[in-house]
């Protein structure tokens, strides 16, 4: 076999390096001002002929081909001749064909696990599903650069297996709660068994994995093994360029995109390497047609690129480890990796070890009673493990992007971002487990990350950089529980209140300036009248006035706790429906809807809104705020709003496990509202826009903590375990269950993860503090501010309040008339017709807000109050008069 390899500059052929037909024969690289193309095609000796494979539908090959015989004259051509076995040439570049490679994808969300090291050197993760590694995030932990590394095997002959594909999968982490896994994956034909650990090396940007290869059948000498990975360098899968070569003589392969690359060795040296486009150039295709490597490219530019590297079996005796290092550069990586190497294997395992077992043995024992299947310290560790090491405090929602493998580089964030509601939630999981120092670093990433106006972007890259835009108001409210949480706990960690004052009035004031009204809820979709965002409003307000009351700022702790108590009072005229279809139906007097839409505010029912429902097909996006039922009610028992056995309560729950309890194999699990187009498709296709929201096990939690107020801890108890069997393949509970019939091709099996966020730090969150509450017999987060004032006490509000954002039509009879602004303002004011008109000048809150309460206590029904507004500082009329009706 002789080989010829041609390079060839074609100046300005843009045509040629954007037809797809030679794209997929031909490594095209180009740029604005010329397209080189890079050949590397065989002459073949037969009865003494030598016959060129070129393309021949393109007149620009057959002319090349024409005058190879003139190469040697011509300034564009460079002819390579070479045998199979003669090395001379090694150092000429082979570019892979095929670029750019087909679209890249993510891979699949369901982890089985995840990891890191417990300290600040080593700033890289590993995820692994499916028995193999999957995304490798580096320098960052919202920074994805590869999309998946796995085995193939081959006899050399006709046999060819996939170990994601072909394999039965177990894991095991080498001790409770060390985010590191013992991999089983054994061929489904019993073939061989792959038996790896995978962790982060506990000082160096690389991730290892001590592999060991077994033949079940035949001997390790009929086997050939071959790692393949796949770069998607600083959450790119285009435009890396990768390339075989070595660091101080040690064979590596590269992969680079700007400032971020990364080297992949083995402890014993590589056979043979080669690197591709995928889909057309890289070594899966090479082994799945030749069942061996017969292509050695040497580099491939700016596409999807894939990796490859032989084993030498013969050589290790089916035992090795693979070293993938991270760097700015590729030296960088390759030292990474070199060090690693060199270093003995279990000296790093074992330091690994002991940074994590060294932290849980700071936890609350709260897994003291054994379980069949015991979250508590996988939870733990999977908290830890998604915070940033150098943004501290910043933790991510989840080491996975939802329904990965249907999705490219258009999902630039996945769940690798920070959501500040998550966060909270996140840092309540570490205060359950007696982590309170974990949990202040949460709340000082909360401190430097606040916008000016006292908000919190809806999520954000871990530097604050906001990735979406909407506005959640339960996240500009959660902060505040955290505060004051820390406060009452340990206020040794949380050290002088003073220094929090700026973060507590900045939200606060936030909270009365545009509250009650949510511009989104909590998932994400519909503004108006939430029950959960209203309870997290209500109790951060309470919980901002105490903090004000120990800074000496009592006049806003006043004014605070007035408007906690005109919301917490108005909730069952915002969100709780009355004589309608589904009252009837189901035998109840009322229910609190999902969400109330700001203009239905005023009406008899907040049955006269609509809501636009997110990810359904044209045609389904628009439903009655009456019909829209979710377990988000929940919430005002769980903030102390509300009693466990208030009637209202009691309906919901009737109507809630009517229309949103999901009968599955581990026990019931609930809906986020019914119409929820969030998940898979009927036929299990992912989703795409549009589908079917699924059973979340989250939610399973949250009923959990209401059983828990109602007294009925057996109950949470079974709840609990719903949680823990909603896992499959590990440990790590994902955000959706599937609760249709089984679909092996799709990997959907009833009860276990879809391909939602697997893992979900909030669903883990909660996992946790519902082990803590199960063992106090009361909620642990359960603020108790709200309890006090509004159960025990029974605190009613004085006032009823106009605002911009909440314009009543109408008011109940015997309170006062408060009207809010964000501006100082003279309001005019007149009853019954405008008479006996008034001037009332606006008094200043201290939080952005100013109010004046006009006298209506004493107006008998049906009595009308006009207003309108002079603005001092812009010194003009609003020219819009208002009114609101004393009601019957």
């Amino acid at each position: 076999m002789i080989f010829v390899g041609l390079i060839a500059i074609v100046r300005g052929n843009e045509f040629m390096a954007r037809n797809a037909k030679h794209c997929g024969k031909h490594a095209l690289v180009t740029n604005s001002a010329s397209a080189q193309l890079r050949l590397d095609h065989t002459l073949t000796l037969r009865e003494k002929r030598i016959v060129l494979n070129f393309c021949h539908h393109d007149s620009t090959f057959l002319r090349i081909a024409r005058i190879i015989d003139r190469a040697r004259e011509s300034p564009f051509l460079v002819p390579c001749f070479r045998t199979s076995e003669d090395k001379t040439l090694s150092d000429v570049e082979r570019y892979a064909p095929g670029w750019p490679g087909i679209e890249p994808r993510w891979t699949s969300s369901a982890k089985s696990g995840l990891g890191t090291a417990l300290n600040q050197h080593s700033r890289v993760w590993f995820t692994t599903s499916h028995g193999i590694l999957n995304e490798v995030y580096y320098p960052r932990v919202d920074q994805a650069c590869t999309r998946d590394m796995g085995l193939l095997i081959t006899d050399g002959k006709s046999f060819f297996s996939e170990e994601k594909r072909h394999c039965t999968f177990e894991n095991f982490p080498l001790a409770p709660g060390v985010p590191a896994f013992e991999l089983i994956n054994t061929e489904m034909e019993g073939r061989y068994r792959i038996e790896k650990e995978v962790l982060t090396d506990p000082i160096r940007n690389v991730v290892l994995q001590r592999v060991r290869f077994i033949p079940l059948q035949k001997t390790l000498s009929d086997y050939r093994l071959y790692a393949l990975l796949s770069p998607h360098l600083a959450n790119w899968g285009r435009d890396n360029t990768g390339w075989v070569g070595d660091y101080k003589s040690v064979p590596m392969m590269f992969a680079e995109r700007g400032d971020c690359a990364l080297a992949f060795a083995c402890s014993v040296p590589w056979k043979k390497m080669s690197v591709g486009f995928v889909g057309y150039s890289d070594g899966w295709q090479d082994l799945s047609q030749n069942f061996r490597m017969t292509w050695d490219y040497t580099r491939a530019e700016n596409g999807n690129i894939a990796l490859m590297g032989e084993i030498d079996l013969a050589a290790c005796e089916g035992e090795f480890v693979l070293a993938l290092g991270f760097g700015g550069i590729w030296s960088e990586a390759g030292q990474q990796v070199r060090s690693s190497l060199l270093d003995p294997y279990e000296d790093l395992r074992k330091r690994y070890v002991a940074q994590w077992e060294i932290w849980h043995q700071s936890l609350e024992k709260l897994d003291s009673k054994t379980r069949e299947r015991d979250l508590y310290r996988a939870s733990m560790a999977v908290l830890r493990a998604h915070e940033s090491k150098d943004l501290l405090g910043g933790v991510i929602a989840s080491l996975s992007i939802p329904w990965g493998f249907n999705k490219g580089d258009e999902d630039l964030g996945g769940y690798h971002l920070v959501w500040p509601r998550d966060l909270v939630e996140t840092a309540f999981g570490f205060l359950a487990a007696g982590a309170q120092t974990d949990a202040a670093r949460v709340l000082r990433y909360l401190e430097s990350t606040q916008e000016a106006d006292g908000h919190w972007a809806q999520n954000m890259w871990l530097d604050g950089r906001p990735y979406w835009n909407g506005l959640q108001m339960d996240e500009a409210a959660f902060p505040l529980l955290l505060v004051d949480r820390l406060r009452r706990d340990c206020p040794e960690v949380l050290g002088n209140l003073r220094r929090w004052w700026t973060l507590v009035s900045r939200a606060a004031g936030f909270l009365v300036r545009n509250g009650p009204v949510t511009p989104q809820d909590r998932w994400e979709e519909d503004g108006g009248y939430s029950p959960f965002t209203l309870a997290v409003e209500i109790s951060g307000l309470l919980a901002a006035a105490d903090i004000a009351d120990a800074v000496g700022e009592k006049t806003i702790a006043e004014y605070l706790r007035e408007t906690a108590d005109n919301w917490n009072e108005n909730i069952e005229r915002w969100t709780y429906a009355t004589n309608t279809d589904l009252t009837r139906q189901m035998g109840v007097e009322g229910y609190y809807v999902r969400i109330a839409p700001p203009e239905s505010d005023g009406a008899a029912t907040p049955a006269e809104g609509f809501v636009p429902i997110k990810n359904r097909p044209p045609g389904q996006s628009t439903e009655a705020a009456t019909h829209l039922i979710s377990p988000d009610a929940l919430a005002l028992v769980r903030f102390g709003l509300r009693a466990a056995n208030d009637p209202r309560m009691l309906n919901t729950i009737k109507v809630i496990d009517a229309l949103l309890r999901a009968k599955l194999p581990q026990g019931p699990c609930w809906y986020r509202y019914n119409g929820d187009g969030y998940g898979e498709h009927e036929d299990g296709s992912p989703f795409d826009g549009t589908g079917i929201g699924r059973p979340w096990p989250l939610l399973a939690g949250e009923r959990a903590h209401y059983e828990i107020a109602a007294g009925c801890p057996e109950n949470a108890e079974e709840l609990l375990r719903v949680m823990e069997f909603s896992t499959e393949g590990g440990r790590l509970i994902p955000e959706q269950v599937w609760d249709a019939a089984d679909q092996p091709d799709r990997g959907l099996f009833a009860g276990k993860p879809t391909g939602s966020a697997c893992p979900l730090v909030w669903a883990h969150s909660e996992y946790i503090k519902l082990r803590r509450s199960l063992r106090d017999g009361r909620i642990f987060d359960q603020p108790p501010q709200t309890v006090q004032r509004y159960l025990v006490e029974k605190r009613k509000s004085t006032c009823f309040a106009w605002r911009f954002n909440n314009r009543c039509k109408s008011m109940p009879r015997g309170k006062c008339l408060r009207i809010v602004l964000t501006a100082p303002a003279l309001v005019h004011y007149g009853f019954n017709g405008w008479q006996t008109p008034t001037d009332a000048k606006t008094r200043d809150t201290g939080l952005g807000t100013h109010l004046v309460d006009l006298p209506t206590q004493g107006l008998a029904a049906g009595s009308e109050i006009a207003f309108t507004f002079y603005w001092l500082d812009e010194r003009r009329w609003e020219g819009t008069d208002f009114s609101v009706i004393v009601e019957t």
